[in-house]
C-alpha cells in the first residue's frame, strides 16, 4: 500500500479569508488522492493564552471580526504594535502549546495560511521533528513587515521554512529578508476555491429575473467578506440617490443586522439582498462588476469571474490589504476610491462609460489565476527535495 503524507493545514478565523484558503486547498489536495489532510484552527490551540479572551471573554478572532462587521477599522495599523508586543510576550507559551499539539498530530507537512505566528509554528515544529517542512502560503498579495507573514531566517528552525507567494512583490520581499531563493515558490495568484472554476454557466437574463432584478440593467455585486460591513449601507444609498440606471446584488455575510436593514429599505432600482452564502460564484455570474474592500480573496474571486473591481483605499483599509489596491491599479483591472461615501457614484459612472467595462473585463480575464491547482505540485516538489521529512 502506498503511504499517504499527512498534511496539517493551519488557519485562523479572523476575517474568514484564511479558513477559505485552507478549505479550498483541502478540497484540491484530497482530490489528488495521495495526501491525508487535517484542518486545524490555530486559535483553538492558543486559546489558553489568548490575552484578549482573558480580558474580555471573547477570542481575538471574534473581536477582529466584530471590528470588520461594524466598519471600525480606521487606523488599524496602530493595533499591530500592541499585538506584536503580546505575541512576543506569550511566544514561549505559544511554542509550548504548539509543541504539545505536534507531538499528538505528528504531521509530515505543515501548511500555514495565517500571519503573525509563523515563528512560533516553526520553532515548535523544529523541536518535535526538525525534518518536517513548514510551508507558509501568503494569502495576501504582499507581506506587511515586520513580523507579519515572512520571518527572517534565524537559526535552523526558520531556515527550513518555505514560502509560497502569489505575486512577484511577495517573492521579492521574502528574498530581501534573507529567505533562500529555492525556498520561495511562486503561483499565478491567490487561492480561490475550485467552485469558482467549476461554476456551471447560467442564463444571466432569466436568473436575474428570477431574483426580481432587471434582465438588462448593469449589475454591481457588493461584498465585504464573510462578516459584511456597515459601509454597504452607504454604497447602496449613494447609488440609489444617483439616478444611475443600474441594480445591485448585496451579499451581507453573517451580518444579520445589515441584511435586515437592506431588505427593509426602499430602493428606486432593483436590488437583491443575500446573507451568508456559498453560492458567490453564481451571484458573480449575474453581475457586471464588483464593489468591496480590497481583500485578497474577494478581489481574486471577482477577477477570476472577469468582474472589474471598485475598491477603497484610506485609513479604514486594513494595512495588509493596502498593496492589493496598488496591484489592482497596476494590472488595470479596477478603480480605487478614497471614500465610498463620496466617490462611489463617480467610480461607477466611469466604469459604465462606453467600452470601459469590456476593457476592464478583458484585462481581468487575461490574469489566468490557477494558484489553488498549482500548490499541490509545489508540495510534491518539496517532498521530492526532502524525502527524509516524510520517511
Amino acid at each position: 500500500m502506498i503511504r499517504m503524507d499527512n498534511i496539517e493545514l493551519i488557519y485562523f478565523d479572523a476575517g474568514g479569508g484564511h479558513r477559505s484558503a485552507a478549505t479550498a486547498l483541502d478540497v484540491v489536495l484530497q482530490r489528488e488522492g495521495v495526501w491525508k489532510t487535517e484542518l486545524t484552527s490555530l486559535q483553538h490551540i492558543l486559546d489558553p493564552i489568548d490575552p484578549v479572551r482573558r480580558l474580555t471573554g471573547k477570542r481575538v478572532e471574534d473581536v477582529y471580526n466584530m471590528l470588520l462587521r461594524r466598519g471600525w477599522t480606521r487606523g488599524s495599523e496602530h493595533l499591530l504594535t500592541p499585538l506584536h508586543a503580546a505575541i512576543r510576550r506569550y511566544h514561549p507559551e505559544a511554542v509550548r502549546l504548539l509543541e504539545e499539539h505536534w507531538r499528538k498530530s505528528r504531521p509530515d507537512f505543515v501548511v500555514s495560511v495565517v500571519p503573525q505566528f509563523n515563528r512560533a509554528i516553526s520553532e515548535s515544529l523544529h523541536r518535535v521533528n526538525a525534518e518536517t517542512p513548514l510551508v507558509t502560503i501568503l494569502t495576501d498579495f504582499a507581506d506587511f513587515p515586520p513580523h507579519f507573514w515572512i520571518e527572517p531566517p534565524q537559526g535552523e528552525a526558520e531556515s527550513g521554512q518555505f514560502y509560497i507567494c502569489g505575486t512577484s512583490r511577495a517573492a521579492e520581499q521574502a528574498m530581501a529578508l534573507g529567505v533562500p531563493q529555492e525556498r520561495v515558490l511562486r503561483t499565478s495568484g491567490m487561492i480561490v476555491h475550485p467552485r469558482f472554476y467549476e461554476a456551471a454557466p447560467v442564463d444571466r437574463a432569466s436568473e436575474r429575473l428570477r431574483l426580481g432584478l432587471n434582465a438588462n440593467l448593469p449589475t454591481g455585486l457588493v461584498l465585504f467578506g464573510g462578516h459584511g460591513s456597515t459601509v454597504m449601507r452607504e454604497i447602496a444609498e449613494r447609488l440609489d440617490e444617483s439616478g444611475i440606471e443600474m441594480q445591485l446584488i448585496l451579499i451581507c455575510g453573517r451580518n444579520r443586522e445589515l441584511e435586515d436593514h437592506l431588505r427593509r429599505t426602499h430602493a428606486r432600482y432593483p436590488r437583491y439582498v443575500e446573507g451568508f452564502t456559498k453560492e458567490v460564484p453564481y451571484y458573480m455570474q449575474l453581475a457586471d462588476f464588483f464593489i468591496g474592500k480590497p481583500g485578497p480573496g474577494s478581489v481574486s474571486e471577482a477577477l477570476l469571474m472577469n468582474l472589474p473591481v471598485i475598491v477603497e483605499r484610506n485609513a479604514r483599509t486594513m494595512p495588509q490589504e493596502r498593496y492589493n489596491v496598488e496591484w489592482v491599479l497596476e494590472k488595470g483591472v479596477g478603480i480605487a476610491v478614497k471614500d465610498f461615501d463620496g466617490e462611489i457614484v463617480g467610480a461607477v459612472t466611469q466604469l459604465l462609460r462606453p467600452g470601459m467595462l469590456e476593457a476592464y473585463r478583458q484585462r481581468a480575464a487575461a490574469l489566468e489565476n490557477r494558484a489553488v491547482f498549482e500548490i499541490p505540485p509545489l508540495l510534491g516538489e518539496i517532498r521530492e527535495r526532502h524525502p527524509a521529512a516524510v520517511a
